[in-house]
């Protein structure tokens, strides 16, 4: 059982293994998938055919949303929220669900529900999560998976000990569009891939009034408040900072997603849509632990991630996988070869870039280029299996023990790689990676945004 005031503990070992995302060809995806997602345990369901009782906290916003996915066929027992707003509008849906506002508590009546699905801010992810994987239950939880790179490794090594079936919400991950994409990669379709260019149009961050207006920011603010506001009726303030150190309520931090341009609570558009975005090339290339990392940008805020930026990540050769360089463009930032216009000018995109040709895709769409040379190209037959839907996906691995797409050990080594490009942002150095020790060679500085510190009373060990 749950200690009343503090999560369970976790002891993180001295030496700790890279992490090494899943590959999804069909010669590998059940094998792989199978070992990865560590053959979760069945807890309850005796049948597939049999509901979960899963409790969920985090009822607005994408938890709303991941509430009704998961409604449609499973017990909803218990739901949490700092909002009672939130909390109420859920529990008039489903009255019979007991209700909390501290997921703390929700935790020491454990036997009551099989599943947790975890839909808070960022920065309490990991405060969510790994008490339920202490506790044997399978785990859903947006992304981005934690809010630093050490909480990705404690979830990580907590997932391997829980043997449960989990899921980051990277729902782009179970389309169509990113399977023919991957297939196409793993094909050779293109060759050899040595260069990869992701880009976001999305602007939200620190920026001037204007740009902020332009990029249809929902906030434009560039240093913190030196006053506050009265706290919203019915929200428990002091809950929803939890680990993150104390500060009075402002309207420019609450309700979401105001909240995750501010470090404390987030790490920008990076670790966001970095989430989808970046998971493409991880999934196509099989990547693991980058080399080096490097980041431009306008000048490191205390506070506040940056509207633009990019960050470069640079990859060992690997089996049959050539040495690359995987950059990430966000607002203004864009790949030189969209600027010169040598590809269509999307708004977003991912460019692989290889020694017979390129692919250009997005959520929805793809082409070969250039065009001219893949005129009569035939696309293989589609090998990697459909997904069932993203949530229905890990419901039924909760189930019967199938694999996952993006556990959490796949989702960790992804968080960690998008938690990597800000690392050199915010450091203004090159990041010379030490993937066991978890430590930026020469680059002191760094600990303290790998490792943070928590508020007295939030610890994830002890």
């Amino acid at each position: 059982m749950m200690s009343r005031l503090k999560l369970a503990h976790l002891a993180v070992p001295a030496t700790v293994t890279p992490m090494t995302p899943t590959a999804f060809s069909r010669r590998h995806f059940l094998a792989t998938m199978l070992a990865t997602a560590a053959a979760p345990a069945v807890l309850r369901a005796a049948s597939p055919n049999e509901k979960l009782n899963v409790a969920i906290i985090g009822c607005g916003g994408r938890g709303a949303g991941n509430l009704g996915e998961i409604a449609a066929s499973e017990n909803i027992v218990a739901l949490c929220d700092v909002n009672e707003r939130n909390l109420d509008a859920a529990a008039a849906r489903h009255p019979a669900a007991r209700k909390f506002t501290d997921f703390r508590r929700l935790f020491d009546d454990a036997k009551s529900f099989d599943a947790v699905a975890v839909s808070t801010a960022e920065h309490t992810h990991a405060f969510a999560t790994l008490p339920a994987l202490k506790l044997g239950k399978h785990v859903y939880c947006e992304k981005p998976l934690t809010h630093s790179i050490w909480e990705a490794r404690v979830i990580r090594d907590a997932t391997r000990q829980a043997k449960v079936a989990t899921q980051m919400g990277t729902q782009i991950h179970a389309t169509a569009n990113y399977r023919r994409i991957v297939e196409l990669v793993q094909s050779g379709a293109i060759g050899k891939v040595h260069e990869v260019h992701v880009w976001v149009s999305r602007a939200w961050g620190w920026q001037a009034a204007e740009d902020a207006k332009k990029h249809n920011d929902i906030v434009s603010v560039r240093e913190r408040p030196t006053g506050s506001s009265p706290v919203p009726a019915g929200v428990n303030w002091d809950l929803w900072l939890g680990p993150a150190p104390e500060r009075p309520f402002n309207e420019v931090y609450f309700p979401g997603p105001k909240w995750y341009r501010w470090w404390d609570f987030g790490s920008g558009t990076m670790s966001d849509l970095g989430s989808h975005w970046n998971d493409l090339p991880f999934w196509a290339l099989n990547l693991d632990t980058p080399q080096t990392i490097t980041a431009s940008g306008p000048p490191p805020h205390p506070e506040l991630a940056p509207a633009s930026m990019s960050a470069t990540y640079r990859y060992a050769a690997r089996g049959n996988r050539p040495a690359l360089e995987l950059t990430w463009h966000q607002g203004e930032s864009k790949p030189r070869i969209w600027k010169d216009r040598g590809i269509p000018q999307w708004g977003d995109g991912c460019l692989f870039i290889g020694d017979q040709g390129m692919l250009l895709g997005d959520y929805g769409k793809l082409i070969l280029l250039p065009e001219d040379k893949f005129k009569d190209f035939k696309r293989p037959e589609p090998s990697i299996p459909e997904s069932l839907g993203h949530h229905k996906e890990w419901i039924h691995a909760c189930k019967t023990g199938a694999p996952t797409t993006c556990n959490f050990e796949y989702a960790a080594a992804l968080t960690e790689a998008n938690h990597l490009g800000n690392v050199a942002y915010r450091t203004g150095r090159v990041i010379d990676w030490d993937s066991v020790k978890l430590e930026a060679r020469g680059v002191p500085e760094a600990a303290q945004i790998i490792h943070r510190q928590y508020r007295p009373g939030w610890s994830l060990v002890g």
